[in-house]
């Protein structure tokens, strides 16, 4: 059974340590309401959208198609309405706003989205999200204000993929690496912000578009401080120095007084323990239904995460609405557990670790060394592990470590996209992903009836009819689970409260920080009279 352990002991030292040598705030972050001062743990390494930057959606120097409104829909952006589909789901039409132009002056239309998309799936620009435009087939303008997408298969969710941002074709004129590319320090978009100045290493300057479509944001300057540790940054809040930050949800409760405010946002992101299905032990059915049944995922909440979170059963949570199965689900029940690997054969040794046909019970789980949260829950996971007679080998690793590691060995995973349920589920469990990606598929989880359900989840353009098929892949993902989900984390911040009305809880992407939190939607704040 869980217990409560890991770092949150020496948390909430630190937490007394920082209540003793810091009183009230006594300096503005921004003295000036039409500005902020932040404060992430978090510095991109590239501004290139076709690098993964923005991914989804809230990228401030840039727009797509669409954009995510925050909750659960997708509303137009540069898109000057909803896209169009054929019946058949395969190609899709966007009609595209007029009269916008990017930060260099350079007038937006269909030939720059071509450009983008052309660019995300040709090769020899080498982008690091082409595996998620994989069903694009060809894009091409049909006149200068609408574009039309010809996909390779039906796909009901090709708007989830409309917020990639748009870049201007001339940056993108000769096909080659994008690793080289200006833009990705120098990002040229049409979004409400651009990028004043960059000090890598330490912090970063926008300013209001004032040019902006959508209106010149009030909020005209945003400076983002790079501080990764989080007692740091905390401290530094707490002098009075930042507007706001993230937080891990304990510590930020903590500092969340004398002007300022912690708060939660519920999230698609997941943490999980992803198994390797080749594996002689991981790889048995009842052992990974024993380990669901075993892990104690309210205790690994309250204790590790300080109650800011949901248990997770399978990859759609409830934010999903529809597509999500509330019957899809493990009870803990260590008992249960026990039962069913005896009925299995896997009987104890000498030791309490479980034995059959002379293979030991025993297999390793990797997590990033620099994440202590993934650590944490890969030390309560180990526990609950072994209570039930499952010896689970623990190893900090480098990320650069992984890609050899992950077909033979276990490791906690995050993710997640609100947008929709399809780059949610998808390619974390069709087989069809097996070796596509380094994080696609990575236990090689195989099951035909999920399969079969997501596939036909993507040709259906029936709402209803969609989100069942969402359930039924859920409902026979838990009747043979290639994984173990522990919990939808919320993403905690503290902001300084008094100075700007406009702020909106969103339900947010596994990314988090300072183009989402409450400032997702900066560009719409205004200072407070």
């Amino acid at each position: 059974m869980f217990e409560r352990r890991g770092s949150l002991p020496a948390l909430l030292v630190a937490l007394a340590l920082l209540g003793a040598g810091c009183a009230a705030p006594s300096s503005p972050g921004s003295s000036d309401p039409g500005s902020l001062l932040l404060a992430d743990g978090y510095e991109p390494e590239s501004l290139n959208p076709l690098l993964g930057y923005g991914a989804e959606g809230a990228a401030k120097f840039y727009d797509g198609l669409l954009a995510f409104d925050g909750r659960a829909e997708l509303r137009p952006a540069l898109a000057a309405e909803p896209p169009q589909s054929s019946p058949d789901a395969k190609t899709w039409t966007v009609k595209l706003r007029d009269g916008v132009r990017f930060h260099d002056g350079t007038p937006f239309d269909a030939e720059d989205v071509v450009a983008t998309y052309h660019a995300a799936i040709d090769p020899a620009y080498a982008s690091t999200v082409s595996s998620d435009y994989a069903m694009l087939a060809d894009v091409r303008a049909l006149d200068p204000h609408t574009v039309q997408f010809d996909l390779k298969i039906p796909y009901s969710a090709w708007p989830s993929k409309l917020v990639l941002g748009i870049v201007p074709s001339e940056k993108l004129a000769t096909p080659e690496p994008l690793e080289n590319s200006e833009l990705n320090t120098k990002p040229v978009g049409t979004g409400p912000y651009e990028l004043v100045e960059w000090r890598q290493g330490d912090q970063m300057t926008w300013k209001g578009n004032p040019d902006y479509w959508g209106g010149a944001p009030a909020i005209g300057e945003v400076t983002v401080v790079f501080a990764k540790d989080d007692n740091t940054r905390a401290q530094r809040l707490l002098s009075g120095e930042f507007d706001g930050t993230v937080l891990p949800p304990v510590l930020a409760e903590s500092v969340g007084r004398d002007g300022y405010r912690t708060v939660h946002h519920r999230t698609a992101d997941f943490r999980s323990i992803a198994l390797p299905n080749d594996h002689p032990v991981a790889g048995d059915r009842a052992v990974r239904t024993a380990l669901n049944l075993a892990v104690d995922r309210q205790g690994m909440i309250d204790a590790l995460l300080g109650g800011h979170g949901t248990p997770a059963h399978a990859p759609i949570p409830e934010s999903m609405g529809a597509a999500f199965e509330p019957a899809a689900r493990f009870d803990f029940d260590p008992e249960r557990a026990k039962a069913l690997l005896d009925q299995a054969g896997w009987r104890p040794g000498p030791d309490g670790v479980r034995e059959r046909d002379g293979v030991r019970a025993q297999f390793t789980v990797m997590y990033f060394a620099d994440d202590s949260l993934r650590k944490d829950l890969a030390t309560a996971f180990a526990s609950d592990a072994r209570a039930i007679g499952i010896q689970v080998d623990l190893a900090g690793v480098d990320r650069s470590a992984v890609p050899a590691r992950i077909g033979h060995e276990g490791i906690v995973l995050g993710g997640g996209n609100p947008i929709d349920p399809d780059p949610q589920v998808y390619t974390s469990l069709h087989s069809s992903v097996i070796g596509t990606g380094t994080y696609n598929n990575p236990g090689r989880y195989r099951n035909a009836e999920v399969d079969a359900a997501l596939d036909r989840a993507r040709q259906e353009l029936d709402p209803a009819e969609r989100a069942e098929l969402y359930r039924q892949a859920q409902r026979a993902y838990v009747a043979d689970p290639g994984l173990v989900y522990l919990a939808f984390i919320d993403h905690s911040y503290v902001m300084r409260e008094g100075r700007w009305t406009g702020y909106q809880p969103p339900v947010e992407p596994h990314t988090h920080g300072t183009t989402w939190g409450p400032w997702w939607n900066v560009e719409d704040w205004e200072p407070q009279a």
